[in-house]
């Protein structure tokens, strides 16, 4: 099934001078790049990208509260508490935060089963344990622990939407049906 997805190549990879290989893994893949740019996002445009849905708050904060009971620390010492919706905020904001420190490029993917093809290519939302060969498990070895530790986000490098709902209401927020280009 052809579907679309959205990449944002963050500002960790741009910095990195890691675009070029980025989108190289795509197209290798067999995946098309049907509209692109490079932009600087604000605090507040940025904070917009993140859902602040209760239910999307709770899983953030759930999947943060699960690296802290792997290492047996209390989340409370870092982030003053261990509800999971008031952790799910807290890293709203830091994404927010990482999202407009520098430039990003996003990309809309089209491709035969774009989301899931993308999200394997990318590897695990968690760099240290994504598998060689992946963007995140060649470029980055940052870690849950660490980036709480540090009160900041994961510096993952990728974006890639989570399922092609997401994919749909997030390709939104960047581009506009105008500005998809068609081509064989």
């Amino acid at each position: 099934m052809i579907e679309r997805t959205l990449v944002i190549i963050k500002p960790d990879a741009v910095k990195k001078g890691l675009i070029g290989e980025i989108i190289s893994r795509f197209e290798r893949a067999g995946l098309r790049i049907v509209a692109m740019k490079m932009l600087r996002l604000t605090k507040e445009e940025a904070a917009k990208f993140y859902p602040s849905d209760e239910g999307w708050l709770r899983s953030v904060g759930s999947k943060s509260l699960k690296s802290y009971s792997e290492i047996g620390k209390d989340p409370r010492e870092d982030l003053g508490t261990d509800d999971p919706v008031e952790i799910g905020k807290i890293i709203r904001g830091w994404l927010a935060d990482y999202l407009s420190m520098g430039p990003i490029v996003a990309m809309v993917i089209e491709g035969n089963r774009a989301v899931e093809v993308v999200r394997k290519i990318v590897g695990s939302t968690t760099p240290y344990s994504s598998p060689p060969g992946t963007i995140r498990g060649d470029f980055s070895v940052d870690s849950p622990d660490l980036a709480n530790l540090e009160k900041r986000a994961l510096f993952n490098l990728v974006h890639a939407s989570d399922s092609p709902k997401e994919a749909e209401r997030e390709i939104r927020f960047f581009f506009r049906e105008n500005e998809f280009v068609d081509y064989t």
